[in-house]
């Protein structure tokens, strides 16, 4: 198959074309490289700062649209999957369906759709914006309002929203909760795909013994530390840290380029992320294919739309409850001598559900359906 990738998120797209190119396909990613991450792309759509920077960045998706024709499957990243306005975005996406066989939707961030379900009061027990019927510390926070997100809810946004799916071929999620907000609307044409992480190429660092300290690490993205509840995470480890200084080292990056990110966490035992998901997601599950063990979202909902009733090795933190993150990160180092069985147990949980080949099949196996 010709598969072409238009935008990426947190390495996705990328990972899934290379993926699909040692197992025959044919593969490109048009990206802007998932922003400071500088992850691979084909054509680079990376936009610069300033009006020059929005000029040049229209020039090079004009330069790039002939290239971007004549593939069997396009999968957009995402509803908003070029850094435009929305009416100019529903330009490419209805050139792209013009000019190629199907058209499909990653879904893999946030949308009118998603932000919606988190709002109805039924689809979640809790979301980025919503804690049970309170708004999440999000609602209330200079990230929300810097990034517009009250946007979503106006009409400008709905009508692109309801644009792309009247016209999309289906839709693969990435994470239990775009599957729960795309199957009501779509049926049998949204599938889980899971996030890709290659597993072939990543070696782990499991302990072979218990440790003398336990090493936690946390990564910020500078513009969703909120949204991420790192802001709460942080706070709850260096709580910890600091009651048994003696028995655990915390190491805090920001804002690193991929591969550097990638090697400091290797050295940690115990990876935080994700507060408000019910699933983890890429950087949890980077981590555990390094051998780490993941505090992050792991609700029964999720091991059970994935099949797995024996292995469940994430440390799953909930915002509902006062207390839980600092007691389950207390319950590791109280429970160091685990961590050896536990990292492998984490590595296990990655090679069989989120192996890139595994998460590649599927995919192709929903497009091939279509």
């Amino acid at each position: 198959m010709k598969i072409l990738f238009a935008g990426d998120a947190s390495n996705m797209h990328n990972c899934l074309a290379r993926e699909l190119r040692e197992m025959g396909h044919e593969a490109i990613v048009a990206s802007n490289g998932s922003r400071w991450m500088n992850t691979g792309r084909d054509i680079n759509l990376l936009r610069g700062s300033g009006k020059l920077g929005a000029v040049r960045y229209l020039f090079d998706i004009i330069k790039a649209l002939p290239k971007m024709r004549g593939y069997d499957i396009v999968e957009i990243a995402g509803h908003i999957f070029l850094t435009l306005k929305p009416d100019k975005v529903r330009r490419v996406f209805d050139y792209l369906k013009k000019h190629n066989g199907k058209i499909v939707l990653s879904a893999l961030n946030t949308d009118y759709f998603y932000y919606r379900a988190c709002h109805d009061g039924h689809t979640f027990r809790y979301s980025d914006y919503m804690l049970g019927d309170e708004p999440s510390p999000y609602v209330n926070s200079a990230e929300y309002k810097a990034q517009q997100q009250s946007n979503w809810e106006k009409p400008f946004m709905r009508q692109h929203a309801e644009h792309i799916l009247e016209n999309i071929d289906g839709a693969v999620a990435c994470l239990l909760e775009y599957y729960m907000t795309y199957q009501p609307l779509l049926g049998d044409k949204v599938a889980y795909g899971g996030i890709p992480i290659d597993t072939e190429h990543i070696t782990p660092h499991y302990p072979n013994e218990e440790p003398e300290k336990v090493r936690f690490f946390i990564g910020i993205q500078p513009d969703r530390t909120v949204v991420k509840g790192t802001d709460r995470l942080l706070a709850a480890v260096q709580a910890v840290h600091a009651k048994h200084p003696d028995l655990c080292e915390v190491e805090v990056v920001e804002g690193l380029p991929y591969e550097e990110y990638l090697s400091r966490m290797s050295r940690s035992h115990v990876i935080l992320d994700q507060l408000y998901s019910y699933t983890p997601a890429t950087n949890a599950l980077l981590g555990m294919a390094h051998g780490l063990v993941a505090v992050s979202g792991a609700e029964p909902e999720y091991y059970d739309l994935i099949g797995e009733t024996e292995n469940r090795p994430i440390v799953n933190v909930s915002p509902l409850i006062e207390g839980d993150i600092e007691a389950k990160l207390e319950w590791l180092i109280e429970h160091k001598s685990q961590l050896p069985a536990m990292c492998r147990a984490s590595r296990a949980f990655v090679e069989k559900h989120n192996a890139a080949r595994t998460v590649a099949s599927r995919y192709l196996k929903f497009w091939e359906s279509l």
